[in-house]
């Protein structure tokens, strides 16, 4: 997951059930996806599993990372390609240790650059920031501003991912800003998927061309 250029990164809705796996693959299909995100709650550990089969096979036949939510314990028991960490969700070293050397291990680290830092020091792949719009995904309580991205992305490698509200409409400035993923989900789900991933793919490399002064 290191790249120049800025990539989509996809979060799942609540709601994976009945045709989602067939409106994953149209949204994978209809543009550049770096990684996508398993992202349920209030199941048990067996339904997950369930519902993460298909959209793992999906995801591995068009070579999108398929990255756990908050579960280290699932991300182990079906071989995902990593896991996504809250603060509240374990650490790096513990990921690390149990999912390998090869895992893709992010962390939420909100509007603060200490603990950004912090998961960096820590031996994580990414962190991301957020929420930098309003969501209707989750509730936010952290309202970075755009020049987190910029001053991470001068001073460290690591790659760092914008969360929060965005959309093709107002994504400009974060790619223009240095973020490396833009994680997105309402904006994809809420709607048709296919013609959203397409829009960010457009606004994405509308974002870069302006930044480059090409445009």
């Amino acid at each position: 997951m290191t790249t120049p250029a800025c990539q989509l990164y996809l979060i799942s809705p609540l709601d994976v059930s009945g045709d989602f796996p067939a409106r994953l693959e149209r949204a994978l299909d209809a543009g550049p996806v770096a990684a996508f995100q398993f992202r349920v709650k209030n199941v048990d550990e067996h339904t997950a599993v369930k519902l993460a089969e298909p959209l793992q096979k999906i995801c591995a036949d068009r070579e999108v990372a398929f990255i756990v939510n908050d579960s280290i314990s699932l991300a182990k028991r079906i071989g995902a390609d990593g896991v996504h960490l809250g603060q509240e969700d374990g650490s790096v070293a513990e990921a690390r240790q149990r999912l390998g050397r090869e895992a893709q291990i992010g962390v939420t680290c909100h509007d603060s650059r200490h603990l950004a830092m912090e998961a960096g020091e820590g031996g994580a792949d990414y962190v991301a920031f957020g929420a930098f719009f309003p969501s209707n995904t989750k509730e936010t309580k952290h309202r970075p501003e755009p020049e987190l991205l910029t001053w991470w992305s001068s001073l460290f490698e690591l790659p760092c991912v914008a969360i929060g509200g965005i959309t093709p409409e107002n994504c400009g400035p974060l790619v223009a800003a240095g973020a490396d993923f833009l994680a997105v989900s309402n904006a994809v789900w809420g709607g048709d998927e296919a013609e959203a991933v397409s829009a960010f793919a457009a606004a994405i490399a509308r974002a870069h061309a302006e930044a480059a002064g090409t445009d």
